[in-house]
């Protein structure tokens, strides 16, 4: 193994862990000035703000799943929870092209990281799991006391 196939990986979840934490932080905190967004995206930014819970919550996640990277613990499910997300980061700044870059970066992290896990999501993408046991039905005309 060389050099970069040994500190991508760790590098990877480290910087995407970090964006996550840091700009889920900023939506309690606005460290960070962000320009208010126009047009199309304004109009979707003000529908998801007009329901009270969803930045909170979105906000609260991204908080989570980036100290779970961070941590190194349940990488594969914090990847799982952010593939959303992360659709949406890019779909939004389709509308509002000034974060594309950076969601162009949260993308390929997120990939990299998800095909250097792929194991770990074998089971999610198979279509009938190898270990399911047949669940007996009932006999007819049994009642399940209650």
């Amino acid at each position: 193994m060389n050099a970069l196939t040994t500190y991508a990986p760790h590098a990877a979840r480290l910087l995407l862990g970090l964006i996550f934490v840091v700009f889920g932080l900023n939506g309690f905190l606005n460290f960070i000035p962000i320009p208010p967004p126009t047009g199309a995206a304004a109009e979707f930014m003000g529908g998801l703000a007009a329901a009270g819970y969803f930045f909170p919550l979105l906000k609260g996640t991204e908080i989570v799943v980036g100290l779970a990277l961070l941590s190194n613990r349940f990488v594969p499910l914090a990847l799982v929870v952010l593939a959303p997300i992360t659709i949406n980061i890019v779909a939004f700044n389709i509308l509002e092209p000034a974060g594309l870059p950076l969601a162009i970066l949260i993308v390929g992290l997120q990939g990299g990281l998800a095909w250097y896990h792929r194991a770990a999501f074998r089971p999610l993408l198979t279509a009938v799991s190898a270990d399911r046991e047949e669940v007996a039905e009932e006999p007819a005309g049994s009642t399940l006391a209650v």
